[in-house]
């Protein structure tokens, strides 16, 4: 009889294959495929039967790494996996997973919530096609300095790496020498075909006036235009202005999940 294990998981193809069985759940580990973020990703699997059974992707590129680990049907194989992947996590590590299988983590680590986030899918882009985006333009790597001053003041509580810049994927408005709203992703791949949105924010004197919504639009009509055919992103539960903006725009949610700080004890 085969016993249920944890494996590590060295071939794009079959986590690709895996993933999109629910692609906008796993856009980040698709997305992650990529070789501009591939040299950064550690990839384990629950394997039963000898067959893949759930995902989990550990990514490195910053100073503490970021698990990511989406439960697939059946959902309590998460929780399994999990308790058998504790021992081969680092001791400092930011958790994207099920707020119900935090607890598994309790004996080991000491645990910082930072709050539930919603997956959601763009769904509908008729929504998108017909914003009037004329005023939106593309930044460039000459605009780092810029956008991180923009960064450090509209949304200081941000991750912004300068790396995603090389994309070619940020776009905002400016007033002069001003940028008042920016959106950028977190995932962008041409290869694979899938973009998460991320870096969103107005400054505060300029908002209220559909500067985010112009910015996700301009960003999404060129995804679109250009092959992306999954485009995705994550917001905090308890944003409901960013959630109406984004189901606006033609997102809807399909997944919630927790994010957690952990230090080993």
């Amino acid at each position: 009889m085969l016993v249920p294990q944890v494996v590590t998981i060295h071939a794009k193809a079959e986590i690709e294959a895996f993933a999109r069985k629910n692609p906008f759940l796993h856009i980040f580990e698709i997305g992650d495929l990529d070789d501009f973020f591939w040299p950064y990703t550690l990839w384990y699997g629950w394997q039963e039967h000898g067959e893949l059974q759930q995902l989990a992707l550990i990514y490195t590129q910053f100073d503490t790494p970021t698990l990511l680990a989406f439960a697939d049907p059946p959902h309590e194989q998460m929780r399994d996996f999990l308790k058998a992947l504790l021992p081969l996590l680092p001791r400092r590590i930011f958790a994207q997973i099920d707020s119900n299988s935090v607890e598994l983590f309790a004996d080991s680590y000491q645990i910082e919530p930072h709050g539930l986030l919603w997956k959601m899918a763009l769904v509908d882009f008729s929504k998108i096609a017909n914003i009037d985006t004329t005023d939106v333009i593309q930044f460039s790597d000459n605009d780092l300095e810029t956008l991180e001053e923009f960064y450090s003041d509209a949304y200081p509580t941000n991750v912004f790496s300068a790396r995603m810049l090389q994309t070619g994927r940020y776009y905002g408005v400016r007033q002069g020498k001003t940028v008042m709203s920016a959106a950028g992703v977190h995932v962008y791949s041409l290869a694979y075909r899938v973009a998460a949105l991320g870096n969103v924010s107005t400054q505060h004197e300029f908002r209220g006036r559909g500067l985010a919504a112009k910015v996700c639009a301009r960003l999404c009509q060129v995804l679109y235009a250009e092959g992306i055919e999954q485009i995705g992103l994550n917001v905090k539960a308890d944003n409901p202005t960013a959630i109406a903006l984004y189901e606006r725009l033609g997102f809807e949610k399909v997944a919630e999940f927790g994010m957690y700080a952990l230090e080993m004890r």
